[in-house]
């Protein structure tokens, strides 16, 4: 580890290490530069700043090495975030005219857009996606000026609503020639020069997607506060993670900027002042060059801004299982004490190295975790770092041993020439000349070259890349097929099988046959897994394959990943049931329950757990990033709760427990998704709720938009006290057919308490607690009937059970929910008697509650 500058500047030093402010402003280029630390023989050469980019974020290639760079020039210009949404960021484009490595033609490619978030070069098309929507784009620069001039459509997506940090990015180009983001649960793919979509089982990540050479996908998540997970397999077989991993301790941190601007509060801090757990992980890429040191190929790169270093991970693979482990026990492959570096994004480079982007500013967060009086807000203020914006830097990491590749000139070679790029030792390559010869439209001209590269060519991965570029021109047959299922290379046969699936699917006899009679499924993990998925996803009937796979599961079974898989076609079948179940309910809940799923997955699981029971948070036995959904009095209360905290945001303790963030806004998104999330919700992890529809949602968005802050616990109890949530504990008793009580309290909106007869005057239906509680509402669900709800009514509450109160409420029954709330009073008992005459039964569906045990 060599470390090229200490650094003690500017500002006052306090008594203690963790409240000394070191630094205040920004440091020079030269200091800057020089403050970075690295291991032994590694070295970061600038390459592009400002004045030339300012708040870069991401970055891409064209196929001639011009360098395009995603700025986000209006993110967080203040701590209040004003102006953010303001059209005036762009996508800039940079080449290096004569080849010393440093860019020194600079255009602005795109300007006046919102937020630029992803880019994607295809041939002379650049595809881009921007904040507040899924639409997608492509620019052309028809004159050769630096400066786009067409600009078409080429998706439809909609508006996309949530925070700006919670949407998508990524549009990586993958070895399948599916072209994916983070959190959408959709992939997109050119076939025949048209944009195909398809969606998956789910999503993931949040900001960058890296790629292996199998074409295995790393993901991370900020808010959940994991570096990197989903790279067990690729999504579209299903989200797949395994125990171990990550090796022990793989999320604690080793920064040496004593800055503690962490999101997590004091918690995610160590003893000298900065971070001590991954948290905002960003832009991760696996190192897929050959121009620097060998060891470093096939690491995982992850940039972690908020502590201003980057983890180098070894990636050990082995029976078909990954693991993750710090490539420096104890520290980090490059850190610094520099406040300003943000490191956003790693990716391989086209000269064989790799480039990082360093956003290079003061707040890293976005200003929903920056609030007046939140914890960030008060380091932000004292360290003065909101006034650092504007800046921008991207370095090339290099080696002693580094020498730079020539310049691609893809773009002006013929087909012909690009298959031979197919076999380059840089992945940057193999990927863009894949890419290109799929996008050209003399692409069938190669095929029997192609062809010749899968038999032939001496290199794994030239026959790899060569495979799945004929079958992203949709020529891959099935005797080439068959050939690659045989070849010498673990990687090259089981990517055969996935391109194999759509013969399976069609039962093509010499395909069957080579599945059936291959010993590698015996001898080879990653083959095996592979057809057991291949297998699955094809949705074949062809019994020989179907009986191929259970067999593969049966001989397998101490594999711990065959466990999983398992685990996951039971997961599988209970989802299929709960579907039929939601679908009996009605055709509107299941649709709702199947988007609020897809919500959940994308936004809510990081930090609440994929079982809703809040996600651990490493290293802090006991404590949560969430709390729990399950059996949340909160939640099961009264559903503007829910909603109002979607619209607006809850911060604060909760039950006296402090948790690493707070909730924030979801008001952007429009009403049907509010109602969505918030009915699957209140209809997963045991619960049981009716749905909660859009027009609802709207009145209360209504009634309260002039809210600007986010929720407390005890603003919403004040509105909507909690239902208790102890109802089987509860004994009911009734003046008329108490035999029917238990349908009131089931959770089952179908079943239900009716008296047997018409309504009259006197009819009650009384509940014992188990504990003296302090209640202040009672809910009467009639909903589904035909109009048997209480036409008078009456609340009465005891003590003891045998001296009542004067009626603490007192009304008129509307219409079939009938909400009645009272000042709190404490009370063992509470009695509802209906004081009015009809000719319906009274009924009560579901009865709750609101209050709390004392």
């Amino acid at each position: 580890m060599k470390r090229l500058l200490p650094l003690f500047l500017t500002a006052p030093l306090l008594a203690e290490p963790g409240d000394t402010i070191y630094q205040k402003g920004f440091l020079s280029i030269e200091e800057a530069h020089k403050s970075i630390e690295l291991q032994d023989g590694y070295a970061l050469d600038l390459v592009l700043s400002n004045p030339d980019i300012h708040e870069p974020v991401a970055m891409a290639w064209d196929g001639n090495g011009a360098l395009y760079v995603v700025e986000m020039r209006t993110y967080m210009q203040d701590a209040d975030a004003t102006g953010e949404q303001t059209p005036k960021s762009r996508i800039s484009r940079h080449e290096d005219t004569n080849g010393d490595g440093v860019y020194d033609k600079h255009s602005v490619f795109i300007d006046n857009l919102l937020l630029p978030r992803m880019v994607l070069p295809l041939d002379d098309r650049i595809m881009v996606g921007v904040t507040n929507t899924l639409d997608l784009w492509t620019y052309r620069d028809s004159d050769k000026d630096g400066v786009a001039d067409e600009k078409v459509k080429i998706y439809e997506g909609g508006k996309r609503g949530g925070n700006m940090e919670h949407q998508p990015s990524g549009l990586i180009w993958n070895l399948d020639n599916w072209i994916y983001l983070t959190y959408e649960n959709k992939r997109y793919r050119f076939t025949d020069g048209k944009l195909e979509v398809q969606t998956m089982p789910r999503g993931g990540g949040q900001w960058g997607i890296g790629m292996d050479d199998a074409g295995r996908n790393y993901y991370s998540a900020a808010g959940g506060e994991k570096p990197a997970f989903y790279f067990q397999q690729p999504i579209a077989y299903g989200a797949l993670d395994l125990p171990g991993q990550e090796a022990n301790g793989f999320r604690e941190v080793f920064p040496i900027a004593d800055v503690p601007d962490v999101q997590g509060g004091p918690r995610r801090v160590n003893k000298r002042g900065g971070l001590n757990n991954f948290t905002g992980c960003a832009g991760q890429g696996i190192y897929r060059g050959d121009r620097l040191p060998a060891d470093l190929k096939g690491d995982l790169i992850i940039p972690e801004p908020v502590g201003r270093l980057i983890r180098r991970a070894k990636v050990d693979r082995k029976n078909g299982r990954t693991v993750l482990t710090n490539a420096y026990p104890g520290s980090e492959f490059i850190r610094t004490r520099d406040i300003n570096f943000r490191p956003l994004w790693a990716t391989t480079s086209p000269d064989g190295a790799m480039m990082i982007i360093d956003m290079h500013r003061g707040i890293i967060q976005q200003g929903n975790w920056t609030r007046p009086g939140s914890y960030l807000r008060k380091v932000i203020d004292k360290w003065g770092i909101h006034k650092n914006v504007q800046q921008g830097r991207i370095y090339r990491l290099t080696h002693d041993t580094f020498r730079p590749d020539k310049q691609p000139r893809m773009l002006d070679e013929t087909t012909e020439e690009l298959v031979a790029h197919l076999a380059h030792p840089n992945g940057w390559w193999r990927d863009t000349a894949q890419k290109l010869i799929i996008l050209r439209k003399d692409r069938d001209s190669v095929i029997p070259l192609l062809e010749k590269h899968v038999r032939e060519n001496k290199s794994e991965l030239g026959r790899l890349h060569a495979l799945w570029t004929l079958e992203g021109i949709g020529k891959a047959d099935p005797d080439l097929v068959v050939t690659a299922m045989a070849d010498s290379s673990s990687l090259v046969r089981s990517n055969a099988v996935r391109v194999s699936e759509p013969f399976l699917a069609s039962g093509n006899s010499s395909v069957v046959a080579a599945f059936t009679d291959s010993a590698h499924l015996e001898d080879d993990p990653e083959m095996f897994l592979q057809a057991i998925n291949s297998i699955r996803f094809s949705g074949t009937e062809n019994e020989a394959l179907l009986s191929l796979q259970d067999s593969l599961i049966e001989n397998n079974s101490e594999n711990p990943i065959i466990a999983r898989f398992k685990q996951m076609r039971r997961d599988n079948q209970t989802e299929q049931e709960k579907k039929r179940a939601q679908a009996q309910r009605s055709a509107r809940f299941a649709k709702a329950m199947e988007s609020g799923k897809v919500i959940y997955q994308q936004l809510c699981f990081s930090c609440h757990g994929a079982d809703g029971k809040g996600t651990p948070m490493p290293g802090q036995p006991g404590h949560k990033l969430a709390p729990s959904f399950v059996n949340n009095p909160r939640l099961m209360g009264d559903e503007d709760t829910a909603i109002l905290t979607l619209l607006h945001g809850l911060t604060g303790p909760l039950d006296g427990k402090k948790y690493e963030g707070l909730m924030v806004s979801m008001a952007t998104n429009d009403n049907e998704w509010i109602a969505n999330i918030t009915t699957y919700i209140r209809n997963s992890f045991g619960n049981k709720a009716d749905p909660t529809r859009a027009n609802h949602v709207g009145k209360i968005r209504q009634d309260y938009k002039s809210r600007k802050e986010p929720w407390t616990q005890a603003e919403l109890e004040t509105l909507f006290p909690p239902v208790l949530a102890n109802r089987r504990s509860w004994k009911l008793t009734a003046s008329d057919n108490a035999q029917e009580l238990k349908g009131c309290v089931d959770g089952d909106p179908k079943s239900r308490y009716t008296t047997g007869a018409s309504m009259k005057a006197g009819m009650w239906v009384q509940v014992e607690f188990p504990k003296n509680s302090q209640i202040s509402g009672v809910t009467l669900d009639a909903r589904g009937s035909d109009g048997d709800y209480p036409r008078n009514y009456e609340v009465e509450v005891s003590v003891d059970g045998k001296k009542w109160s004067k009626p603490v409420a007192q009304g008129k029954g509307k219409d079939p929910l009938t909400k009645i709330k009272f000042k709190p009073t404490e009370a063992k008992f509470v009695r509802i008697t209906q004081t009015g005459k009809h000719s319906l039964f009274w009924s009560i569906h579901e009865l709750s509650i609101n209050g709390k045990e004392l």
